[in-house]
């Protein structure tokens, strides 16, 4: 229902009784366009990411449903690592949040590193949820309930920006689900950061109704909405609050959006603009701006302390697709097995690398440069941004991103430009729309009137189905145990055995329920300092090793039995007590506390 018609609505009511006015105002709300969009693409991520991948899990497993993924309260999608670090990062955003944002940067893991919140993407959009509830269970509960809503934002985002462009309302829901879906996603269900992409094209949505711009109509004053253009300012500042490593291309992107948006208007002789629309837009670009320069200053001030966290070009090598990688799919996708040979020539860091964006997306996209509701110029200009979108996304294995690496400020930070692969698919995402939309529009017209809706389903809506269908992911969920006994005895600072990044995700986690100082931490980036305490504690209960953990404050050693078997930190079960040092055995794991 359009803005217009619910109005009409409102109006007939509005003769009657008061609650007939509230009643017919309810009516209209809950059958708007967008309470209908916003409703449905949650209700679909939760279909998609849970509800399918669980009904299929059953028909694989033989009928054992894995309890892991009815359990979001003890299970984390994807592997124990990335996610319950990001489970943890925003608790600790919340914990901070709570004390008035004192200490966001030095967090209680890391230790003895400073500002270690900047060691990868902070999340910090996601503090006011990190309020809720306290401890592990509450933690892994936010972790999964923003999982699947992530989804949803993408799907949303999607559908705004392109019903706001021009397509029907099939083609935004195509639109919403090939970007929420797109395969390559599931290569970064451990990323919360790279998944949360929903704020872009919303975003991108918002500003244009705002300023009343289509690709269909152009600039259209009577159009003009200068509170929608406000909140995309808003929503563009949230994004950039999760982090740079989406949101530093972003950035870019947006700034040359408003360069092309000023000289346009140049170039058509400075037409009047709302004075509203102006100081909105100056009210939020400036938030915008202090948002990012304030979040980028302390990425600058890590970079300071911390040289080498800039990243050397062979390194960004190592991470970097291939052209055959826009074929592969993750193995958490519908086209995982099948491609399983197909992702192991790829070689290591192969989720970076697996880059499909969607057979069914290529297909449409490609159908839409040919039949499509936006004009040749238009078409040709969404084209050039999937090639130079890909270029990039290649890497060193392409010709353009070195251009980026050596001379645009942020990226020599980053080493993985196959997350560069999201801005192609949203150019051919909104390619398919204006197919989807056209191939519509020459159903209608080729059919008789009574028949016009039903012919315009029968061509549209199966084509939603085949890119739904294709986007089922297959995820694996993860049991994280609750936080030892020994664990929680210890006197900080401590360190908890063993230490490396496999293991110290699940530390971090643990560490929700006090957030007590601890020297564990795992990030994108790992400091000197951190690197030389894991190593000297390879040979702990060693001479070196105490000293080292003494000139640093540390109080106690936590070893657990059962991880610690196997690796070089297994000779930490034979530290027994002695001068600066007692020995108690804690739930089978060892409380190691220095004097």
């Amino acid at each position: 229902m359009s803005d217009v018609a619910v109005e009409e609505v409102t109006e007939s009511a509005a003769g009657g009784s008061e609650p007939a006015v509230r009643s017919a105002r309810l009516t209209g709300f809950l059958r708007h366009e967008w309470t209908l969009a916003s409703v449905g693409s949650a209700l679909l991520a939760i279909m998609m990411t849970w509800l399918l991948p669980w009904y299929a899990s059953d028909l694989i497993s033989g009928g054992v449903k894995p309890a892991t993924v009815g359990n979001p309260a003890r299970t984390l999608a994807g592997d124990g690592g990335d996610p319950a670090a990001q489970a943890w990062l925003i608790a600790w955003d919340g914990h901070a949040l709570r004390h008035g944002l004192s200490g966001l940067w030095n967090t209680n893991a890391f230790y003895p590193d400073k500002d270690a919140l900047a060691f990868s993407d902070m999340l910090l959009g996601y503090a006011p949820i990190g309020l809720l509830g306290n401890g592990v269970t509450a933690a892994m509960l936010r972790y999964n309930i923003l999982f699947v809503l992530t989804f949803a934002l993408v799907f949303l985002g999607g559908y705004t920006l392109v019903r706001q462009l021009g397509a029907d309302r099939v083609a935004g829901t195509v639109t919403g689900a090939a970007l929420a879906y797109a395969p390559w996603r599931y290569g970064h269900v451990g990323h919360l950061n790279i998944l949360s992409s929903g704020g872009i094209t919303l975003a991108f949505a918002m500003l244009a109704r705002g300023h009343g711009w289509s690709m269909t109509d152009g600039y259209r004053r009577d159009r003009v909405r200068p509170g929608w253009a406000m909140a995309g300012w808003l929503v563009a500042s949230w994004q950039v609050s999760l982090g740079f490593g989406i949101g530093l291309p972003f950035v870019y992107l947006l700034a040359v959006a408003c360069l092309a948006a000023v000289t346009s208007w140049v170039v058509r002789g400075r037409p009047p603009l709302p004075r509203r629309l102006i100081v909105g837009d100056l009210a939020g670009g400036l938030f915008f701006t202090a948002t990012t320069l304030s979040l980028a200053y302390i990425y600058q001030h890590v970079r300071d302390l911390y040289p080498d966290v800039l990243r050397q070009w062979d390194y960004v090598a190592t991470f970097s697709p291939i052209p055959r990688s826009l074929l592969v799919a993750p193995a958490s996708s519908l086209w995982g097995t099948p491609q399983a040979a197909a992702r192991a020539a790829l070689g290591n860091a192969d989720n970076e690398k697996e880059l499909l964006c969607g057979y069914m997306l290529y297909l449409l996209a490609f159908g839409g440069l040919f039949l499509s509701v936006w004009s040749v110029r238009q078409r040709l200009g969404l084209l050039t941004g999937t090639v130079l979108g890909v270029l990039c996304a290649m890497g060193t294995h392409g010709p353009t991103y070195r251009l980026l690496f050596l001379y645009v400020h942020g990226f020599d930070g980053g080493r993985t430009p196959g997350r560069l692969i999201l801005w192609p698919t949203i150019c051919l995402a909104v390619l398919a729309a204006g197919f989807v939309t056209r191939l519509a529009t020459v159903a209608r017209d080729v059919t008789l009137p009574q028949w016009s809706v039903a012919a315009a389903r029968v061509v549209t809506v199966p084509l939603l189905i085949m890119v739904l269908l294709e986007g089922i992911p297959n995820l694996a969920h993860v049991t994280e145990p609750g936080e030892p006994a020994a664990m929680a005895a210890a006197t900080a600072p401590f360190i908890v055995l063993p230490t490396d990044d496999a293991f110290d995700s699940t530390a971090m986690l643990w560490s929700t329920v006090r957030f007590p100082t601890m020297v564990n931490g795992t990030a994108s980036y790992e400091s000197p300092e951190r690197r030389a305490i894991r190593e000297v504690m390879h040979s702990f209960p060693s001479e070196a090793s105490l000293d080292r953990l003494r000139q640093l404050g540390v109080r106690s050693v936590v070893v657990l039995r059962d991880r610690v078997v196997g690796t070089p930190f297994e000779a930490a079960l034979e530290a027994r007590t002695g001068p600066g040092i007692t020995r108690r055995e804690i739930g089978g794991d060892v409380l190691l506390s220095l004097d």
